[in-house]
């Protein structure tokens, strides 16, 4: 079977892109969520170039994942990681609030900070990758 690890990292910037368009639209929940899909599509195509498959959607437990010859990733990018968790599902879902629907509950604050963490760990996979 071959490797498709770069089709998942190319799949992981086309999904970035979707997040700064979002941001500059004032569509923020997607921002977040896309910003969460770049990641999560990112450490997957690293656990793919390493040699394994990695299932499920909880980026910090994906990067905890790693094969262990791979040098852990920083306690820091495993918080960013699960930064980005929260947004899997509240970003979509009414019924993850209260009340109102996810739009309301996000805004430029919430879109930057979640671009900033996806860039940080596609870069991480990036530099395993390579």
């Amino acid at each position: 079977m071959p490797n498709r690890s770069k089709d998942w990292f190319n799949q992981a910037l086309r999904d970035l892109e979707q997040a700064r368009d979002s941001l500059q639209a004032g569509r923020h929940e997607w921002a977040c969520f896309a910003a969460h899909q770049a990641a999560e599509k990112a450490v997957k195509a690293l656990h793919l170039r390493l040699g394994q498959e990695a299932w499920g959607h909880v980026i910090a437990q994906l990067l905890r994942e790693l094969p262990p010859e791979t040098p852990a990733p920083p306690k820091d990018l495993i918080e960013r990681a699960m930064v980005l968790d929260n947004f899997y599902i509240s970003t979509r879902y009414p019924n993850a609030h209260p009340d109102g629907a996810p739009f309301e509950h996000f805004g430029s604050l919430q879109s930057e900070q979640a671009l900033e963490h996806a860039g940080a760990i596609l870069e991480f996979a990036r530099s395993k990758m390579a």
